[in-house]
């Protein structure tokens, strides 16, 4: 019985672990990401506009770092008993939220793993059960989790987690996040995003129209609607059935009320795009490299645009400000949130694929006399950085824990073995 405990008791630890470190990197690499999902949050409970933005971005890097760190503390069996109650009390209390989504359905999509892995409210919700099923045990018997650091050496795994993650936070908001997993991440094709395939499946509605007679009103459909005696009064349309949605489905540009935006995916040349969702929240600490950069474009008769959905009066204050000349066009909020985590960012395009993105800390150095871009690093899509930046994480993080542990066990095997011969 007492083996089974142990090996039940460990069984819940790693998978709250890998859970817990997954979804907190995830969301800590995104910091923007998941301020805007605790927005939409804060949106469906009719609080958004009392809580400030720094207090949203500091609660998304808060959470996000608390999760990671609750994750490697119940792998590395880290102040047992203290960890196992604060991981069922975290999970009692998004077991409640994911109940209250599954109910209420104010937001189709809970942002527990960010854009990586998107689950339903109840597929959500049944994680969270078993998550939550999987703290109780732990906290119930948190002494049969075996430690792999010794406690004299704990405090060393502690810190270095809690400056790691905050650190990956802060570099995601200075630069851009280092893992993208939305739709618009280098080397995809907008163009080849926004497509339906032949044969998919297409979305079902039903309209019902309201009519009277005789100071009667009734509901009818088409399969069962009356003679022209009945006096129309309203109709209503609901989607029944869901279709295919492609990955993009919200990308438009708008420019002096006219669509640009298959004129800019099917531009065999570069364009520029300078994303910035509201242009009166922008950073300008960096406006004269993007006046700049709007000058080697037109050197270079490269298509430049400002995507925003700010209305023209913040548009015309930016341009007052900066001295911005280059053309602005209308695009929807949420997809320019999805586009760059960056206020401002800037994108280059070819044929419709992203080739780069830049925060605007980071803003490629060209002038009006540089070099044609195709000739240039910033003009090329860069190879596959995925291996090299997993290979980052492994050597900054996942080596230095694993020598950690290696020195540790076989420090404390020494004192066993020493100990032993003494006897």
């Amino acid at each position: 019985m007492n083996r089974f405990k142990t090996i039940i008791v460990n069984v819940s630890r790693f998978i709250l672990a890998l859970t817990f470190i997954f979804s907190g990197y995830i969301k800590a690499i995104d910091p923007l990401g998941t301020q805007y999902k605790i927005q939409d949050y804060l949106e469906a409970l009719g609080m958004r506009d009392w809580v400030a933005d720094w207090i949203t971005l500091a609660t998304s890097i808060s959470l996000s770092g608390l999760e990671f760190c609750l994750g490697i503390f119940i792998l590395f069996a880290i102040r047992r008993r203290l960890t196992t109650k604060l991981i069922t009390v975290f999970m009692a209390l998004m077991t409640l939220v994911t109940l209250w989504l599954v109910i209420a359905n104010p937001i189709k999509d809970c942002g527990c793993f960010g854009d990586a892995i998107v689950l339903m409210n109840t597929e959500t919700l049944l994680k969270n059960i078993l998550l939550l099923g999987c703290a109780v045990i732990a906290m119930i018997w948190p002494l049969r989790m075996a430690r792999f650091v010794s406690r004299n050496n704990q405090w060393i795994v502690m810190n270095y987690t809690i400056l790691f993650i905050l650190a990956s936070s802060v570099y995601s908001l200075y630069f851009l996040p280092q893992f993208d997993f939305r739709p618009y991440h280098v080397g995809a094709s907008i163009r080849e995003g926004i497509k339906i395939p032949a044969g998919a499946k297409q979305p079902k509605f039903e309209t019902t129209f309201i009519l009277q007679k005789n100071g009667v009103k009734k509901e009818f459909t088409l399969n069962n609607y009356p003679d022209s005696t009945w006096e129309f009064v309203d109709s209503k349309t609901i989607q029944t059935e869901e279709g295919y949605v492609p990955p993009i489905h919200d990308f438009s540009i708008e420019y002096n009320g006219e669509m640009l935006t298959d004129s800019v995916l099917n531009d065999k040349a570069y364009t520029f795009l300078l994303i910035s969702p509201h242009i009166e929240y922008a950073d300008d600490s960096n406006f004269g490299e993007i006046n700049h950069l709007y000058d080697y474009a037109k050197a270079q008769k490269i298509s430049f645009y400002c995507l925003t959905a700010s209305t023209k009066d913040k548009i015309r204050e930016w341009t007052e400000c900066t001295g911005a000349q280059y053309p602005f066009a209308t695009t929807d909020e949420t997809t320019l949130k999805t586009m760059i985590r960056s206020n401002p960012g800037l994108i280059l395009l070819k044929d419709g694929r992203i080739i780069r993105k830049w925060s605007h800390n980071n803003l490629p150095q060209l002038k009006a006399d540089s070099k044609p871009l195709a000739q240039l690093e910033e003009g090329r899509q860069p190879d596959n950085p995925l291996p090299e930046r997993i290979l980052q994480i492994v050597m900054i993080f996942v080596l230095p824990l694993f020598l950690l542990t290696l020195a540790d066990r076989t420090w404390a095997w020494t004192r066993y073995v020493k100990f032993k011969k003494r006897q």
